[in-house]
């Protein structure tokens, strides 16, 4: 995994900014932190940190204490260091904590940080985009700054003399960089106002000036800047000149920076900004044409003379309206028959002005983008296409704020997460099926539910469970694929539906990645901490269902089944009892046949001693894979296997089957296992069971007192015909008897005197409440008491957490079965599990392995 980046800010938005701009570019993964302790406990966990982007106030002590602080974690101790400000004095190299590599203003986050990023993580920039020159003498801190201006040139801040130059400085001069080397500002430029260096660095702004060169005089603004390089402080002078040529290099990278820009909620802003700023722009415009109840078209931005201003000069009433209309306006120089026919230049002292209409993708005027500068504009072979595409970046832009507002309007968004809502969502699937019957492909379908959700609402208020929810969208959407979709399903409820499915086992991935997202703990705004699991549902189409209500209702299934597997994991839905009442002639039909065509299976999951851990036993499990509908639950179709009266015959091979794995495992490994083979009613009350049992015994070569044959307590006595004689015959052999499921019946203590039970099986139900009902502890240790009284030993089953493992232990429960320790497993698997321990038992008694 990549090394992490932190963000320390204790201003909520700002952490949000910031976290947007590296969000987007992919970086991952990132810590948000309020103060130094809150960093401290996200990042216990993580080896190492690339960058860490800390925002200071005024206060230096302040800042350099908290600096020092974060460097104390190891985690952050050979980490980057960039300090984010968000005021406007002064930074000098004197006032920025030890081991600063730069700083930045706060208001530059959007346009900056990212190159940030790519330089102290050596990132590459994105395929496609233009490259800035830079100087290699140049500190990698100072580079994002350089990028907003091609002309530049760094002064010593003392001597005022000029260190470096960019390579378009000494284009337009002609001379070389060694001939500008050691110049005084002063030779270079002259301000048209006395202004003093620190005020003008204070300031931030640009200044109205005039530059020298060999080719003359050259009109524009300038800005100084404070910088870091080498060991000491130098200025950055940016130049803008009032008659800028853009070559197609320029354009090339401006229009990549025109469309990375975002400020996390509205892209119009950013990118108006970093527009006029580039073109030295003196006006600029940015208009929807749609009406607000009929008040007519909308303002979204409006630069003037560099600053943002709302009130709209009365000419420019007009001119919107032809450019809203759908008229280009092209007047680049200001000509007198122009100005005559639009006395807005002249009143506004434009001589350049250039008005485009933003169109939709059918053609259609959704809105203007109007720029003016106080002097002509020069290279239109480059700058119109520029701008055109400019203004095709913000028709898009103004498109997809449509679309968001259309579908909270519609009711087609969820307006707490911004995620496609039930409806929406049904329509997409819907439409998906369709696509994906046409193209003979297959997707998957997740559902998704919160755990104990209700209990945040209790507990920190709604407004916090608000908090929650738009947290968790927020990670179920870092964890798909762009090309998934992701909605709020309803109240906790989300789904997912990952699309072009190759292989099953990438879907699981993707469950699994959901699952461990839910990891970490949220951390809401007032500052405390909650932790949220979730339970994760799968069907899959086609094999799962081939309609979009039934493929829903099966992942919804799936989701329940993890719910009762003890939640915070994942299921694959398999066909329930319901779906094989309503499927019950095609499925009779198919059981037939599924012995002789392979489709069975036996699985094996074992039983551990409660006080060593060690495997002492494993519990036969069959499994039936349906070719169409997958992985069929025993809940579904042993019912109709004791129906039609195939039960005899499937679990005679059962028997047979499991009793031939064991006599192998027990010739290879020794270790006396014990085998649990479950018996239906209908096996119980045939007379032909001793013979069956002594058969399969005989051929396989297994000890019957190796056998153990398990019966339901729900099985009654009084009505199972030979039951009783069954069982007293199979102990006689030397086989022995288990009464599972024990707790959920009520003829418990009628079994316990009549039947030769050697051991009781308490109800995984009973104890998956443990820690959560204490009239089920009760149950479970009133049941370990009773049975240890009667000399019988208790294997408890549904074993998942360490507080059950607890627990049974401390109630000297014998032994364990349960997903703590394994699930159920094929041959292959459990003969691994079984050598590995072979394997740790010869090198603990220092045997060769």
């Amino acid at each position: 995994m990549a090394a992490g980046i932190l963000l320390v800010a204790a201003a909520r938005k700002l952490r949000r900014r910031l976290f947007d701009a590296l969000d987007r570019a992919g970086c991952a993964p990132i810590y948000c932190a309020r103060d130094a302790a809150h960093a401290e406990a996200l990042l216990r966990e993580e080896p190492g940190l690339a960058l860490m982007v800390v925002a200071v106030g005024t206060d230096g002590a302040a800042s350099r204490t908290l600096c020092a602080q974060l460097r104390r974690m190891p985690a952050a101790s050979a980490a980057s260091l960039l300090l984010v400000v968000d005021h406007d004095e002064a930074v000098t190299a004197a006032s920025l904590p030890p081991g600063t590599s730069g700083w930045m203003h706060a208001s530059r986050v959007e346009a900056e940080l990212i190159t940030r990023w790519r330089d102290a993580c050596q990132v590459p920039p994105v395929d496609g985009m233009a490259s800035v020159a830079r100087l290699p003498a140049l500190p990698a801190e100072e580079m994002p700054a350089l990028e907003t201006a091609d002309e530049w040139m760094l002064v010593d801040s003392q001597s005022l003399r000029v260190l470096e130059i960019s390579p378009a400085v000494i284009a337009h001069s002609g001379l070389s960089s060694a001939a500008w080397s050691g110049l005084p500002l002063t030779d270079v430029l002259q301000f048209d106002q006395p202004v003093s260096i620190e005020a003008a660095v204070a300031a931030g702004s640009w200044h109205a000036c005039r530059r020298h060169s060999v080719r003359g005089n050259d009109r524009g603004r300038a800005r100084l800047q404070s910088m870091l390089h080498g060991s000491g402080e130098s200025l950055l002078v940016s130049f803008r000149s009032d008659q800028p040529a853009v070559g197609a290099a320029g354009a090339l990278a401006l229009l990549s920076r025109l469309v990375a820009s975002t400020d996390g909620v509205d892209t119009h802003e950013a990118a108006a900004h970093l527009l006029a700023e580039a073109l030295a722009l003196d006006y600029l415009a940015l208009w929807s044409a749609r009406e607000d109840d009929g008040e007519g078209p909308v303002q979204l931005v409006q630069h003037w003379n560099g600053k943002e201003i709302a009130w709209v000069p009365a000419p420019l009433q007009t001119c919107v309206q032809r450019v809203l209309g759908g008229n280009t306006l092209l007047y680049p120089d200001g000509s007198p028959q122009l100005a005559l026919a639009d006395p807005m230049l002249q009143q506004l002292s434009l001589t350049g002005l250039i008005g485009l209409p933003l169109l939709d993708e059918r053609h259609g005027v959704i809105g203007a983008l109007l720029v003016g500068r106080h002097q002509p504009f020069v290279g239109m072979d480059v700058l119109e296409p520029l701008l055109r595409c400019a203004a095709a970046r913000f028709a898009h832009g103004l498109e997809l704020r449509s679309t968001r507002e259309q579908g909270r309007a519609e009711g087609l968004q969820d307006s707490l997460t911004g995620l496609p809502n039930r409806l929406l969502f049904n329509d997409r699937l819907t439409m998906i099926l369709r696509e994906a019957a046409r193209n003979g492909e297959s997707f998957a379908l997740l559902f998704i539910d919160l755990d104990h959700f209700k209990s945040i609402n209790d507990t920190h208020g709604h407004a916090a469970g608000d908090q929650v929810l738009a947290l968790i969208a927020r990670r179920l959407c870092s964890s798909i694929r762009a090309s998934d979709t992701v909605a709020r399903f309803a109240g906790d409820e989300f789904t997912v539906i990952l699309r072009h499915i190759v292989k099953s086992d990438d879907v699981l991935r993707v469950a699994e990645k959901i699952v461990q997202a839910m990891v970490p703990e949220l951390y809401l705004e007032d500052g405390s901490a909650v932790k949220v699991t979730a339970s994760v549902g799968v069907s899959f189409f086609p094999d799962d269902a081939s309609d979009a209500d039934t493929l829903l209702k099966h992942a919804d299934e799936a989701m329940y089944a993890a719910k009762h597997l003890g939640r915070d994991n994942y299921q694959v839905f398999e066909v329930s009892p319901e779906y094989a009442r309503e499927h019950g002639m095609a499925l009779r039909t198919r059981l037939r046949h599924a012995e002789s065509n392979g489709e069975l299976r036996v699985v094996y999951q074992p039983q551990i001693d409660a006080q060593t851990e060690d495997i002492v036993g494993m519990e036969a499990l069959i499994r039936w894979e349906h070719p169409e509908l997958g992985l069929v639950s025993p809940a579904a179709f042993i019912p109709l296997a004791e129906e039609t009266g195939l039960i005899v015959s499937i679990g005679e091979w059962v028997l047979r089957t499991a009793c031939r794995q064991a006599q192998e495992w027990e010739q290879r490994y020794s270790l006396g296992l014990r085998l649990g083979v479950n018996l239906s009613a209908v096996q119980l009350m045939e007379p032909t069971l001793l013979e069956t049992v002594t058969s399969a015994l005989r051929d396989t070569g297994l000890d019957p007192s190796l056998l153990e044959l398990e019966i339901t307590e729900s099985i009654s006595i009084k009505t199972a015909p030979n039951l009783v004689e069954n069982l007293h015959a199979l102990h006689q052999l030397g086989c022995l008897v288990a009464i599972d499921d024990f707790g959920t019946g009520a003829a418990s203590l009628d079994y316990l005197r009549h039947l030769p039970a050697d051991h009781i099986k308490v109800d995984q139900s009973f104890v998956r409440n443990i820690g959560v009902d204490p009239d089920d502890e009760a149950i479970v240790r009133a049941t370990i008491d009773m049975a240890h009284r009667l000399k019988r030993l208790v294997v408890a089953e549904g074993v998942e957490t360490e507080q059950h493992l607890q627990f049974l232990r401390a109630e000297h429960c014998d032994e364990l079965q349960g997903y703590l320790f394994a699930r159920p497993m094929q041959a292959v698997s459990f003969d691994s599990l079984l050598a590995e321990r072979e394997r740790l038992l010869q090198l603990r008694v220092g045997e060769p392995a």
